[in-house]
């Protein structure tokens, strides 16, 4: 089959373009032929169709975004955001047409373009794409507006609910957790599949080798150091404020708290009262982004290392989300078996939490059994290797490449 990817981005670490990466290499493994089409491309999706107007980041789309959905928009023309949105959609239907036809697809994969609004015009314009062609269409949903509060309040919900996610009967629609599923059922009428974030369990995770078996030192710590490592960005919804309240509580001696990912994402005031409260605290916080990338590359004669050069070096992996709508990094951390504290955000108690899986839970927040269970293992290594041994076999089971394959033969076949 000859099968189109088609996204805002398709580049870097986000999740989605992580996930699409996971797709493409069990997608070639069945012997399918893959094509790219985005705003943004790099690494698998490099030489991809590039359309500038189909990132979020463009200005155009920027602008659209701001008068749908800031609130000091209350009041604006709604109708003539409406027009402006379609024109904008028409001028980007030749191009996302052409690399349709060109390509001679069978099957389009639409990567969360239908799904969250945050290019408008791209949605409206595969939703009518999709109906003139008839053309078979997976619609991979990762984050639905309504469960994100800046979409919240908005003036085109006839708009949303027409083509966030579109309802058509070539589009077969997956979800990539339970909850998902059940409130698109209930608030669309619409029938999903539920393919969960995978990773490939059945290759060994890389250790410490002669790249980066210096990142502690470049960090400026000892063998002697604890190195607690948040492999996330820095917005709210990472609950970062939880990492720093357990490193504060821990007192242990030579604790360093990083962040792996930019601040900025979402405004800098998050960053700032982190810093404040790390400050009060003296939690030894830092942002490692300058140093971290997705490959390993060279800057100005210093090494740039890799987030999986930063895993076999960390004690403690902390991944205390507040939402979520899967999970890659705990799925990273359990591959690389570190020491796990997690909070239970809905999506892990819903899906993950049940598999059977031994990490530290948080409930919102850092309580004392959660304290006294880190300390624990941190002084029983070998308790620790069975934790993450079984952990492993049970993501292993559930979350694996052989999985996601099993369940990409089923929806295929169903067209």
């Amino acid at each position: 089959m000859r099968i189109g990817f088609i996204s805002t981005r398709l580049n870097g670490t986000d999740g989605v373009s992580l996930e699409v990466e996971k797709w493409a290499t069990v997608l070639h493994r069945m012997g399918h032929e893959l094509f790219y089409c985005a705003g943004e491309l790099g690494g698998y999706a490099a030489g991809g169709c590039y359309i500038p107007q189909l990132h979020f980041d463009h200005q155009s789309v920027i602008a659209f975004t701001q008068r749908a959905f800031s609130e000091d928009a209350r009041g604006r023309d709604v109708d003539k955001l409406i027009d402006e949105i379609y024109e904008a959609a028409d001028e980007i239907r030749a191009p996302l047409r052409r690399f349709i036809r060109s390509n001679h697809l069978d099957l389009i994969v639409v990567e969360n373009a239908l799904t969250i609004p945050m290019n408008l015009p791209l949605g409206i314009c595969l939703t009518g794409l999709i109906a003139e062609l008839g053309i078979n269409t997976i619609a991979h949903h990762h984050d639905f507006f309504w469960e994100r509060e800046r979409y919240q309040s908005n003036h085109l919900l006839d708009m949303l609910d027409t083509a966030f996610p579109a309802k058509l009967p070539t589009i077969q629609h997956v979800a990539i957790n339970t909850i998902a599923q059940q409130r698109l059922k209930v608030r669309r009428g619409i029938d999903s599949s539920v393919i969960p974030n995978v990773h490939d369990f059945a290759t060994p995770a890389p250790g410490i080798d002669s790249y980066n078996s210096d990142l502690r030192e470049a960090l400026g710590l000892t063998k002697k150091d604890l190195f607690i490592l948040q492999p996330t960005r820095v917005i709210p919804r990472k609950g970062i404020e939880m990492s720093i309240e357990l490193v504060y509580r821990l007192g242990l001696p030579q604790s360093h708290l990083f962040i792996t990912h930019r601040a900025g994402d979402e405004g800098l005031e998050y960053w700032l009262w982190l810093k404040r409260e790390a400050g009060m605290m003296k939690v030894d916080m830092r942002l490692i982004d300058h140093l971290i990338a997705p490959d390993r590359s060279m800057s100005n004669h210093h090494k740039i290392y890799s987030l999986w050069d930063a895993y076999p070096h960390a004690d403690l992996v902390a991944y205390p989300s507040i939402y979520e709508g899967f999970g890659n990094a705990l799925l990273e951390a359990i591959y690389f078996k570190r020491l796990i504290v997690v909070n239970r955000y809905p999506v892990y108690n819903a899906d993950i939490r049940p598999l059977g899986f031994e990490f530290v839970e948080l409930d919102g927040f850092v309580d004392d059994h959660a304290i006294v269970k880190t300390k624990e293992l941190l002084n029983e290594p070998g308790r620790v290797q069975v934790m993450a041994e079984k952990n492993y076999a049970i993501a292993q089971e559930y979350f694996s490449l052989e999985v996601l394959e099993r369940n990409l033969r089923e929806i295929i076949a169903s067209f």
